[in-house]
Parts: structure tokens; sequence; C-alpha cells
């Protein structure tokens, strides 16, 4: 199985984003109540919109205990962006990162934990501490670009090394911007992105 490639179509990139089965429960939250969206009020945020907002403040609500227990620092910041809520802890704890990111990876499944004990449904909530995310995006973008100009120049395809799905999305999506097909291949946690020449 390891050998196996399994090619990403730009339109299902988003299922790279973190485990599949998240990613996919997210469609249990209605839209609206007894489904229909013309009972939203005008001008106001959808029942989708509201469930997001509630997501963030639960893992917001659960991170204020976890850095009271901890005696950290943080600011917490919550919104909603590309169809999910997003909880940005702003402090210069990095103890809360760890290396590779792995307790920021950590912390972000316990948010989404709390999140499905108390709304029953599975969470997409994005987590980011300390800038760490905003910083390895600017990252792997940069990256994704060099492998790309490599690619062009070569005519032969590029393999990256190791990446979560997080990262992985990163590269997709620069690669489908720049009009390049890429691959995700092999397993967790050495599954990695082969950026492919133009056919």
């Amino acid at each position: 199985m390891s050998d196996e490639t399994e090619t990403i179509p730009t339109d299902e990139v988003t299922d790279e984003v973190t485990d599949e089965v998240a990613d996919e429960a997210t469609d249990d939250v209605p839209e609206a109540v007894d489904g229909d969206p013309a009972d939203e009020k005008a001008g106001g945020p959808s029942k989708r919109e509201e469930a997001l907002v509630n997501e963030g403040e639960i893992a917001a609500d659960y991170l204020e205990e976890l850095l009271d227990i901890a005696d950290l620092d943080g600011d917490l910041d919550t919104f909603v962006e590309g169809g999910r809520a997003h909880v940005s802890v702003l402090t210069d704890a990095e103890l809360l990162v760890g290396k590779n990111g792995e307790t920021l990876e950590a912390l972000q499944e316990l948010c989404r934990l709390s999140v499905m004990t108390k709304t029953g449904h599975r969470s997409r909530l994005m987590l980011d501490i300390a800038g760490h995310r905003e910083k390895r995006r600017l990252e792997l973008q940069a990256l994704a670009n060099d492998a790309i100009v490599e690619v062009r120049d070569s005519g032969e395809p590029v393999r990256l090394g190791a990446m979560n799905p997080f990262e992985r999305k990163i590269v997709h999506d620069a690669v489908a911007a720049a009009g390049l097909t890429s691959e995700s291949e092999g397993e967790e946690p050495h599954r990695r992105v082969i950026i492919q020449p133009k056919a």
C-alpha cells in the first residue's frame, strides 16, 4: 500500500486538511432550522455561521481553562474563515506548540473533542498558537513555489518531504494555483506530496 499514489483533483484538495472523517462530518451541522434558509434574518448570520461561531466559543472556553490550569498567559481570538471555526492563541509560550507542532495538533484534537461533546457534531475547527500555523504556511508556500519552478524547468516530478494533512493542503493549493497537479503518496506519518509537470 505504501507505494500507491493517490491523485488529488483540484476540487477535492480540501480533503487533505486534517482527518477526512472530521472534514466530511461537519456536513452534519444544519444549514437552517426546519431546512428553510428563508427563515434566516435578512442580513444576519446563517445558522451554519452561528454554529461555527459557537464552536469557536466552546473551544476558546476550553483553552482558557487549560491556560489557567497550566498558569500560562495567552489572549484568545476566535473567527470564522473558509467554512470552519478558528481559534488563535496569542502567546509567547512555544511550549504549547511543541516540536514540529505536535503539541498544537494534540490541543487542536482536544478542542474538537470538547466541541463534539457539547454540540454532538464533529468539528473541523483550526487552532493556531503563537502564529505557528501562519509561519508554517508562509514557509510551505515558499517551498512549493521553489518546487514548482524546479518542475517547470526540469520537466520532472518533484517529491517533497513528509508532511501532515494541514501542510499537504497548503502545498496542493499552491500547486493548483500554479496550474500544475500534485499527488499524495505513502502512509501517515510519512505521507508526502509529489508535484507533477504539465502533461
